[in-house]
Protein backbone atom coordinates (compact mmCIF):
# COMPACT_ATOMS: atom_id res chain seq x y z
CA UNK A 1 0.00 0.00 0.00
CA UNK A 2 3.05 2.04 0.58
CA UNK A 3 4.32 4.17 -2.43
CA UNK A 4 8.21 4.38 -2.18
CA UNK A 5 8.26 6.91 -4.99
CA UNK A 6 6.11 9.25 -2.88
CA UNK A 7 7.30 12.98 -2.30
CA UNK A 8 7.33 13.77 1.88
CA UNK A 9 4.73 16.48 2.71
CA UNK A 10 6.36 19.58 4.37
CA UNK A 11 4.85 18.67 7.21
CA UNK A 12 6.41 14.99 7.38
CA UNK A 13 9.67 16.20 6.98
CA UNK A 14 8.99 18.59 9.69
CA UNK A 15 7.58 15.41 12.20
CA UNK A 16 10.95 13.27 10.58
CA UNK A 17 13.60 16.21 11.56
CA UNK A 18 11.87 16.49 15.03
CA UNK A 19 12.14 12.48 16.18
CA UNK A 20 15.89 12.17 14.64
CA UNK A 21 16.24 15.76 16.61
CA UNK A 22 15.07 13.95 19.75
CA UNK A 23 16.61 10.97 19.35
CA UNK A 24 20.38 12.61 18.55
CA UNK A 25 19.64 14.11 22.00
CA UNK A 26 18.76 11.52 23.86
CA UNK A 27 21.92 9.58 22.34
CA UNK A 28 23.99 12.11 23.39
CA UNK A 29 22.27 12.59 26.65
CA UNK A 30 23.71 9.23 27.42
CA UNK A 31 27.50 9.35 27.40
CA UNK A 32 30.45 8.63 29.33
CA UNK A 33 32.31 11.41 30.28
CA UNK A 34 36.66 11.68 29.35
CA UNK A 35 38.61 14.38 30.97
CA UNK A 36 41.00 16.43 28.79
CA UNK A 37 43.87 18.46 30.01
CA UNK A 38 42.05 21.74 29.40
CA UNK A 39 38.02 20.61 29.40
CA UNK A 40 35.92 16.87 28.76
CA UNK A 41 34.87 15.11 25.41
CA UNK A 42 32.38 12.05 25.39
CA UNK A 43 31.69 8.77 23.93
CA UNK A 44 28.57 9.24 23.37
CA UNK A 45 26.01 7.12 20.35
CA UNK A 46 24.33 10.88 19.20
CA UNK A 47 26.56 10.66 15.84
CA UNK A 48 24.73 7.16 14.98
CA UNK A 49 21.55 8.63 15.21
CA UNK A 50 22.82 11.57 13.10
CA UNK A 51 24.53 9.77 10.65
CA UNK A 52 21.25 7.53 10.18
CA UNK A 53 19.27 10.81 9.70
CA UNK A 54 21.10 11.72 6.86
CA UNK A 55 21.29 8.15 5.61
CA UNK A 56 17.76 7.78 5.78
CA UNK A 57 16.53 11.50 4.67
CA UNK A 58 19.26 13.10 2.98
CA UNK A 59 21.78 16.16 3.16
CA UNK A 60 19.40 19.39 4.51
CA UNK A 61 17.04 17.29 7.61
CA UNK A 62 19.50 14.96 7.93
CA UNK A 63 21.62 17.59 8.73
CA UNK A 64 19.35 19.97 10.67
CA UNK A 65 18.13 16.73 13.09
CA UNK A 66 22.29 16.26 13.68
CA UNK A 67 22.63 19.96 14.73
CA UNK A 68 19.83 20.84 16.84
CA UNK A 69 20.11 17.57 18.56
CA UNK A 70 23.29 18.18 19.13
CA UNK A 71 22.90 21.60 19.65
CA UNK A 72 19.51 21.17 22.06
CA UNK A 73 22.23 19.33 24.81
CA UNK A 74 24.93 22.01 24.70
CA UNK A 75 22.35 24.16 25.86
CA UNK A 76 21.05 22.10 28.61
CA UNK A 77 24.71 21.65 29.49
CA UNK A 78 26.73 24.92 30.83
CA UNK A 79 30.04 23.83 30.03
CA UNK A 80 29.08 23.87 26.12
CA UNK A 81 26.07 26.50 26.28
CA UNK A 82 28.22 29.26 24.93
CA UNK A 83 29.12 27.35 22.08
CA UNK A 84 26.16 25.66 20.84
CA UNK A 85 25.83 27.39 17.61
CA UNK A 86 29.57 25.99 16.95
CA UNK A 87 27.97 22.75 17.31
CA UNK A 88 25.19 23.45 15.20
CA UNK A 89 27.09 24.52 12.28
CA UNK A 90 29.58 21.43 12.45
CA UNK A 91 26.95 18.67 13.03
CA UNK A 92 25.04 20.02 10.24
CA UNK A 93 27.88 19.61 7.92
CA UNK A 94 28.65 15.80 9.26
CA UNK A 95 24.88 15.60 8.69
CA UNK A 96 24.67 17.30 5.27
CA UNK A 97 27.91 15.58 3.96
CA UNK A 98 26.77 12.37 4.54
CA UNK A 99 22.87 13.05 3.07
CA UNK A 100 24.59 14.75 0.15
CA UNK A 101 26.54 11.84 -0.63
CA UNK A 102 23.74 9.17 -0.03
CA UNK A 103 21.16 11.02 -2.08
CA UNK A 104 23.34 10.22 -4.92
CA UNK A 105 23.05 6.36 -4.16
CA UNK A 106 21.08 4.66 -6.77
CA UNK A 107 21.41 1.17 -5.55
CA UNK A 108 20.44 -0.51 -2.46
CA UNK A 109 23.28 -1.83 -0.38
CA UNK A 110 25.53 -0.05 -2.09
CA UNK A 111 29.18 0.44 0.05
CA UNK A 112 28.24 4.32 -1.15
CA UNK A 113 26.22 4.45 2.48
CA UNK A 114 29.42 3.52 4.30
CA UNK A 115 31.54 5.72 1.90
CA UNK A 116 28.88 8.76 2.61
CA UNK A 117 28.61 8.10 6.40
CA UNK A 118 32.47 8.03 6.80
CA UNK A 119 32.74 11.24 4.88
CA UNK A 120 30.51 13.13 6.81
CA UNK A 121 31.90 11.45 10.15
CA UNK A 122 35.12 12.90 9.41
CA UNK A 123 34.15 16.01 8.18
CA UNK A 124 32.75 16.30 12.13
CA UNK A 125 36.34 15.02 13.50
CA UNK A 126 38.24 17.57 11.01
CA UNK A 127 36.11 20.32 11.95
CA UNK A 128 35.93 18.96 15.95
CA UNK A 129 39.81 19.11 16.03
CA UNK A 130 39.48 22.51 14.67
CA UNK A 131 37.52 24.58 16.75
CA UNK A 132 39.43 23.42 20.00
CA UNK A 133 42.52 24.78 18.29
CA UNK A 134 40.98 27.84 17.89
CA UNK A 135 39.23 28.02 20.99
CA UNK A 136 41.97 26.96 23.36
CA UNK A 137 44.65 28.73 21.29
CA UNK A 138 43.75 31.22 19.09
CA UNK A 139 40.95 32.77 21.37
CA UNK A 140 42.14 31.59 24.78
CA UNK A 141 46.01 31.98 24.74
CA UNK A 142 46.51 28.48 26.39
CA UNK A 143 50.28 27.26 25.84
CA UNK A 144 50.50 24.76 22.40
CA UNK A 145 51.26 21.76 24.13
CA UNK A 146 48.41 22.02 26.20
CA UNK A 147 46.47 22.77 23.51
CA UNK A 148 47.97 19.81 21.39
CA UNK A 149 47.20 17.17 23.98
CA UNK A 150 43.79 17.94 24.45
CA UNK A 151 43.31 17.87 20.10
CA UNK A 152 45.17 14.29 20.46
CA UNK A 153 42.42 13.35 23.01
CA UNK A 154 39.37 15.03 21.10
CA UNK A 155 40.77 13.85 18.36
CA UNK A 156 41.58 9.88 19.25
CA UNK A 157 37.86 10.00 21.34
CA UNK A 158 36.08 11.83 18.01
CA UNK A 159 37.56 9.43 15.96
CA UNK A 160 36.57 6.54 17.91
CA UNK A 161 32.85 7.53 18.01
CA UNK A 162 33.16 8.39 14.46
CA UNK A 163 33.96 4.64 13.69
CA UNK A 164 31.23 3.47 15.93
CA UNK A 165 28.71 5.80 14.51
CA UNK A 166 29.86 4.75 10.39
CA UNK A 167 29.61 1.27 11.75
CA UNK A 168 26.08 1.01 13.03
CA UNK A 169 24.66 4.18 11.16
CA UNK A 170 25.05 1.82 7.82
CA UNK A 171 23.78 -1.17 9.95
CA UNK A 172 20.51 0.40 10.94
CA UNK A 173 20.05 2.16 7.36
CA UNK A 174 19.79 -1.37 6.28
CA UNK A 175 17.39 -3.01 8.45
CA UNK A 176 15.22 0.26 8.50
CA UNK A 177 15.32 1.89 4.94
CA UNK A 178 13.05 -0.77 3.54
CA UNK A 179 10.33 -0.81 5.94
CA UNK A 180 10.32 3.37 5.42
CA UNK A 181 10.55 2.66 1.98
CA UNK A 182 7.76 0.43 1.31
CA UNK A 183 5.57 2.96 4.34
CA UNK A 184 6.06 6.14 1.80
CA UNK A 185 7.87 8.04 4.30
CA UNK A 186 11.05 8.14 2.65
CA UNK A 187 11.87 9.11 -0.98
CA UNK A 188 15.19 10.49 -2.15
CA UNK A 189 16.17 11.88 -5.45
CA UNK A 190 17.72 8.95 -6.19
CA UNK A 191 15.54 6.22 -5.42
CA UNK A 192 12.73 7.59 -8.27
CA UNK A 193 15.54 7.86 -10.67
CA UNK A 194 16.80 4.72 -10.82
CA UNK A 195 17.68 3.44 -14.50
CA UNK A 196 17.98 -0.75 -15.09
Amino acid sequence: MGNNKSNPSPARDVVMVGLMTALVFIFTYLHIDIPTPLSNTMIHLGNVMSLLAALLFGGLRGGLAAGFGSMIYDMLDPRYLPTCWVTFIMKFMMGWVAGKLAEKNTREGNPRYALSAACGSVTYVVLYVLKTYVQNRLILGYEAQTVYATMLTKGVTSFANGIIAVVFAVILNAAIRPTLKEAGIISVPADSNTQI
